[in-house]
């Protein structure tokens, strides 16, 4: 409880902003276009940053576990190395998914990064140690790494499960719609550049026209649920695409598929059809 505690008052830190704030501006100002997009996920259809961190703590735990055995210092130096150098992209992507996020996620993310970063430092220092002859300095930096990057995993958990942190936020709102088609109003209150704001219950939706049917999307974006009806009709590459307003993700109308980051998910989408001059919506 005394841990928990500890951490959810990182979220009401505010004296991090002063760090946190003029870091954000400035990573979004650094990675920006297709190397922005590519290093949210935008390709892979989820985060990049949890799949890169893969590496790094593979590497370390494998290492850990043959610093405890005799007669495996070289594998140990290599995978200390591995580890060492796959952190560097996991954390490039962390930080540029960081800069994206709301004030309370960004404070216990930047102390999440600060417990990585001295992680990093020990593991550099233990790959330093054993290529100089020195192992046993290596071994005992490299288990106070594992220390750090243990904090740094638990403050990454709290970021993702408690604070929802990088994941699509609109998909429980499909959990909330009941079974069957669903009457959201008259084809003719739709026109043509201007979406359609209407409600499942208490689920949002969004009605765009497309040609000559329509498509329906959940209404609030994944990302950090911002008021998608609110954003921007564009065109991207020739498809139809809606723009968020908080944050810039871009969406396809067609099939809900992220186009622009920082979301890195698919927008969901519904079924929709026009019955007798009204919309109709049902789950996917």
């Amino acid at each position: 409880m005394a841990l928990r505690t500890m951490v959810e008052r990182l979220e009401m830190a505010g004296w991090l902003d002063r760090v946190g704030e003029p870091l954000g501006r400035g990573v979004q100002a650094l990675l920006r276009g297709r190397v922005r997009d590519a290093l949210h996920g935008v390709w892979l259809g989820h985060p990049l940053h949890p799949a890169l961190v893969q590496v790094p703590v593979g590497a370390w735990l494998s290492a850990a576990v043959l610093d405890a055995l005799p007669g495996t210092q070289r594998a140990a130096m290599v995978l200390t190395g591995v580890g060492t150098a796959g952190a560097v992209p996991a954390a490039l992507a962390g930080l540029n998914d960081w800069a994206s996020l709301s004030r309370e996620q960004r404070r216990t993310g930047l102390v999440h990064a600060c417990a990585n970063l001295v992680a990093v430092g020990l593991y550099a220092g233990s790959l330093v140690a054993r290529l100089t002859g020195d192992h046993r300095l290596g071994r005992r930096l490299a288990y106070a790494g594992m220390a750090g990057a243990s904090i740094g995993a638990y403050l990454g958990g709290h970021l993702s499960y408690r604070q929802a942190a990088a994941v699509n936020q609109a998909e429980a709102f499909l959990r909330q719609i009941p079974e069957g088609w669903q009457d959201l109003g008259a084809q003719e209150a739709l026109t043509d550049g201007k979406p359609l704001r209407a409600r499942i219950g208490e689920v949002p939706v969004l009605v765009t026209r497309t040609g000559d049917g329509v498509t329906a999307m959940i209404g609030n974006c994944g990302h950090q649920t911002g008021p998608l009806a609110d954003g921007e009709l564009v065109s991207v590459d020739g498809e139809d695409c809606l723009v968020c307003p908080w944050h810039g993700s871009t969406f396809r109308l067609a099939d809900g598929a992220v186009v622009h980051g920082p979301a890195a998910s698919d927008q969901p989408l519904l079924r929709a059809r026009v019955v007798g001059g009204r919309i109709q919506v049902s789950l996917p």
